[in-house]
């Protein structure tokens, strides 16, 4: 179904959602459901993975929009962020709401879980309030079929007023009579079902919608949806509302009228604003489980009980970290293992065309001036950041979306719930702690999925805390130098994944330790109480897995990576090639350091390494080591053997090698990370806290190790 034609923008929103058009003709879908639902792979199928991606417009939600060509007629799919209810508390939920009651698409399709029709029956109504023209896709089917849930999907469409369509979307089963679905409510009118709630409400609704009908004249709302919104006052839908109908209704006194007046009748009958979003929550639960009655039944009584049982083990209070740990391990071990050959292959690929390259400037007679800064500089940056980021980045990101797939991550962050409730922070942060161990600046990004701002900053000032992919080689070559046992090749990656992971471990309770500091000082605070699905465990769909992994994660951020480090190249080779004096500028700054540097057990080179290599973490290593060898261009020793040579011959211990990956793991974020943070808060003063916070972390912790280390030496014979 999905269509590779190019497509170019046009607007078919009022509120600025910019939605892709081939022409006018092009009908706009919304794609609408639950997290955990199947909707991507809804999404998917229909548009054949021809996704045009981007931001709504002045949001930080990302949208992802597909052509679908069906009997000759372009379907524009736009893939809504999955959300629970229209009663909006995060960003996702807001651009999911706003796009559906303020953008106009032609249509909306919401996506359903077989397998728990009744709960998300609640966003199919809040849609059905909003449109008459709505296709309700139960997909999921197999699972269903597997479980013994049987959904009368003839009697589930007679009960809603709206088409009901079962799909197995991973296996593109029912989505073309989902398309002839869509087709027929674009061109056939309905009247979809209408939750009616008690007498007060539906009087006050009364009062308010005559009003509305002449100030909405002309405009596609539904009247009673907006009246009961007003009623309820959220300040978020408020703003929308008014930014669609192009006029503040705060500042309307017809409008304002006619609710003080729904609301004296609503106070005579007892109900006060609290109640009344009770009164309207309930009411909904209790009409999806009226429609549920007799429209879904389940054979199996059995039903789940292997995810209960898998829970007992992935959840319980013995059990849930140790396992969560193990898992952690067995990750880093097998992106351990298999990056680095992958990694030697680039890395060899890689000085094989720099000699090509280097010979054609030399035979082109091209200066010195401009050849050497291009490649020395900009070019060998550039291969080293894609050869040690590229290979691990393409293993850990598909194991952590199987993990994802799965239905593992939602039990990640219920087991470290209760640890960062005691920190006044969020629950959800464990899993934007997840993303981090790619990049931080996904990590970041992943952020938004905390809907309490004051959660959402802390935990992006602590992100950084967890080591990101391009902290893994420093701290892997320095656990593999100084720390890990000889033996076979198995034992060593095995011993230095279990070091990494108590790093990382560190690395955590750090975060903990951050986020308490954060909650009772500048970001003062109770923790905020969320509802966390655990969906149930899936197989995971290797092939969204591969797409996902791949296009949306490891090639985004590497383009990222990338885009900092080439002017970054050209700074350092400056830095190590211009003279003052008898020293480069790179050894008159690593002079000016040392004094401090030697105070938290390091030295001036090391330090003045993690400063140029802001911009990539990854090049902090070649940095020092081009710095002991007094080299004029980024390089590495030929092997970890005459690396920890080169070191221990500048001084390098134990100590130093200890302090070294303390201040890897803790210090101030990369460039990338850091235009993320400046981006996601859209404030300079909280991304220079994010700076300071990890990097004041850092050095305390090194100063700390440092002096009891001497305190002992000199205690100690």
């Amino acid at each position: 179904m999905g269509t590779s034609t190019s497509i170019s923008d046009i607007s078919s929103s009022d509120m600025g959602f910019s939605v892709t058009k081939v022409n006018p003709d092009d009908k706009v879908i919304a794609l609408a459901g639950n997290p955990n639902v199947g909707k991507s792979s809804v999404f998917n199928q229909l548009t054949g993975l021809k996704q045009h991606t981007g931001n709504w417009p002045g949001k930080t939600v990302t949208n992802a929009q597909g052509i679908c060509s069906y009997n000759g007629q372009n379907y524009i799919m736009v893939d809504l962020p999955g959300t629970y209810s229209l009663m909006a508390h995060s960003q996702e939920e807001e651009t999911a709401r706003d796009f559906l009651c303020f953008g106009n698409p032609d249509a909306a399709v919401i996506v359903c879980d077989a397998t728990c029709i009744e709960r998300n029956l609640n966003l199919v109504l809040q849609t059905l309030e909003i449109t008459s023209k709505a296709v309700v896709c139960v997909n999921l089917m197999d699972e269903a079929k597997k479980h013994g849930v049987n959904v009368d999907l003839e009697k589930l469409s007679s009960r809603l007023g709206v088409p009901v369509v079962g799909t197995v979307a991973r296996k593109g089963e029912g989505l073309e009579k989902l398309m002839d679905s869509i087709h027929d409510v674009l061109t056939e009118d309905r009247q979809p079902f209408i939750i009616r709630y008690i007498k007060p409400v539906e009087a006050a609704l009364e009062i308010i919608t005559p009003v509305l009908s002449d100030k909405f004249a002309g405009r596609n709302i539904s009247l009673r949806w907006a009246a009961l919104r007003l009623l309820e006052g959220e300040e978020t839908l408020v703003k929308s509302m008014s930014q669609y109908l192009g006029t503040d209704i705060n500042s309307d006194a017809d409008i304002q009228t006619v609710i003080s007046e729904a609301w004296r009748l609503l106070a005579e009958n007892g109900i006060e604003k609290e109640r009344l979003c009770d009164i309207i929550v309930s009411c909904i639960v209790l009409t999806a489980e009226d429609i549920c009655v007799g429209s879904v039944s389940c054979s199996d009584s059995e039903y789940r009980v292997l995810d209960r049982r898998a829970d007992k083990l992935l959840t319980s209070r013995l059990t849930g970290i140790p396992v969560m740990v193990l898992l952690l391990c067995i990750v880093f071990w097998i992106t351990l293992s298999g990056a680095n050959i992958p990694s030697e292959m680039l890395s060899t690929a890689f000085t094989s065309l720099e000699k090509i390259l280097l010979n054609a400037c030399i035979r082109a007679g091209f200066p010195e001036i401009i050849y050497k800064p291009v490649i020395f500089g900009i070019y060998h940056v550039l291969t080293w950041v894609i050869a040690v980021m590229l290979p691990p980045m393409a293993i850990f990101f598909p194991l952590f979306t199987i993990l994802e797939d799965l239905g593992y991550l939602p039990r990640v962050a219920f087991n470290l719930d209760k640890c960062f409730k005691k920190c006044s922070a969020c629950g959800k942060q464990a899993l934007t702690m997840c993303l981090g161990f790619g990049c931080n600046a996904a990590g970041i990004v992943g952020c938004r999925i905390i809907d309490s701002p004051r959660e959402r900053l802390i935990a992006i000032l602590t992100n950084c805390f967890v080591p990101c992919n391009g902290k893994f080689p420093s701290l892997i070559s320095i656990i593999t130098m100084f720390f890990v046992i000889s033996g076979a090749g198995i034992l060593r990656s095995l011993s230095s994944a279990f070091i990494l992971t108590a790093v990382v471990l560190l690395g955590v309770f750090m975060t903990f330790a951050a986020s308490k500091i954060l909650s009772q000082t500048v970001l003062k605070g109770h923790p905020s109480s969320f509802t966390l699905e655990l969906p149930p465990y899936r197989r995971p769909d290797f092939g969204n897995i591969l797409v996902r992994s791949v296009l949306d994660r490891t090639l985004f951020i590497l383009g990222r990576a990338v885009s900092v480090a080439a002017p970054a190249g050209l700074v350092i080779w400056l830095f190590a090639n211009v003279y003052i004096g008898d020293l480069t500028l790179l050894q008159h700054c690593s002079g000016f350091l040392d004094p401090f540097a030697r105070v938290i057990g390091l030295d001036g080179t090391i330090l003045f390494a993690f400063i140029l290599g802001s911009p990539a973490n990854e090049i902090v290593v070649p940095l020092i080591i081009m710095s002991y060898m007094s080299g004029g261009t980024i390089t590495e020793a030929s092997g970890l053997w005459q690396l920890k040579q080169l070191l221990v011959q500048n001084g390098w211990t134990w100590v130093t090698a200890v302090n070294m990956m303390l201040f890897s793991l803790m210090h101030w974020p990369c460039t990338t990370t850091l235009l993320t943070i400046k981006k996601e808060t859209g404030s300079i003063k909280w991304t220079f806290l994010s700076l300071v916070i990890p990097t004041l972390f850092g050095i305390m912790s090194c100063f700390l190790f440092t002096s009891i280390v001497r305190l002992f030496q000199a205690v100690l014979p």
